[in-house]
């Protein structure tokens, strides 16, 4: 098992971490319906209560936070206090992108649907470099369905939308590569992770059969697929979970290991600290947030780190 710190277990379902450059991580707690903050020494405080669920969270070109929201999940406590989530919950509406103002603690809806059709579960986004960002809609469950989804392009001031890939296997994490010429997307139930050639903003290279991807992996046994973040060698690095821990890729699929955690649904990854050597990473049904040393700097994200 991986030496970590726990930096606090006081959270409800967390996800989406931003590693701030003061110490703290802002992140999402999405049986909380919350955006908060965990600072160096575990304190948690609200940043912004949003109802639904908060799932991930990016800083934006105007230092605001965004928030894929996926409406809320009813959930299931374990025996043992453990927390997962279930189907879409009673008083679902829709899913939505939302932005808050960290200063204020305020938020307002910047979309709800794309061409007229709403937006189911949004779950994962990143930012370009021109500002816009890619995000996944993960769908929602039912007892006897399921929402079927894909990737989206938007602006981050409202004016503009657009489905890019339709369909994916309930899409979850989403990042770019470090020249930002390539997409990649992990798929949860398939556990697969694909990668798609960017041509200009909002626009992929789409060849041959199927979604026009290339698939660079698909881990056997029961291994599923959750976020992602990228490091600075180009590393895809996915929060996998049943298994519980990190997957890491090579830019070519090639070289794949498994950095274990303990937590089954380990849901999320974010670099932080000097040189982006640290990860930050999401224990989700224990509601701990954890930090440990990364083998190279993260990738510096665009509006947080650059």
């Amino acid at each position: 098992m991986t030496d970590f710190t726990e930096i606090t277990s006081e959270l409800r379902f967390p996800e989406g971490p931003i590693a701030m450059d003061d110490g703290s991580v802002i992140l999402v707690e999405i049986a909380r319906g919350t955006l908060s903050r965990v600072l160096p020494d575990g304190e948690v405080t609200v940043v912004c209560d949003m109802g639904g669920g908060p799932n991930g969270a990016a800083m934006g070109p105007d230092g605001h936070v965004y928030v894929c929201n996926n409406g809320g999940f009813e959930w299931i406590e374990s025996s043992t206090g453990r927390l997962f989530p279930g189907d879409q919950a009673a008083d679902y509406t829709s899913g939505r992108i939302e932005r808050v103002n960290i200063e204020t603690g305020t938020f307002e809806t910047v979309y709800t649907e794309c061409d007229g059709e709403p937006l189911k579960g949004p779950n994962d986004l990143v930012f370009d470099r021109e500002g816009g960002f890619w995000f996944t809609d993960h769908g929602k469950n039912r007892p006897r369905n399921r929402d079927r989804t894909g990737v989206f392009y938007a602006k981050a001031d409202g004016s503009h939308i657009e489905e890019v890939l339709f369909p994916l296997e309930a899409p979850n994490g989403i990042g770019l590569s470090p020249d930002e010429k390539t997409l990649y997307v992990a798929e949860t139930p398939t556990g697969r992770l694909w990668a798609f050639d960017i041509e200009s903003p909002g626009k992929l290279r789409r060849e041959g059969r199927g979604n026009g991807g290339r698939m660079l992996a698909q881990i056997p046994d029961h291994h599923l697929f959750d976020s992602l973040a990228v490091d600075g060698e180009g590393n895809v690095c996915v929060a996998t979970i049943i298994t519980g821990g990190i997957t890491v890729h090579s830019p070519d699929g090639n070289d794949v290991r498994l950095i274990p955690l303990p937590d089954p649904l380990t849901t999320n990854i974010c670099f932080g600290g000097d040189d982006l050597r640290t990860a930050y990473a999401t224990l989700s049904t224990t509601g701990r947030l954890i930090s440990f040393p990364w083998q190279c700097p993260g990738l510096p994200l665009n509006f947080l780190n650059t």
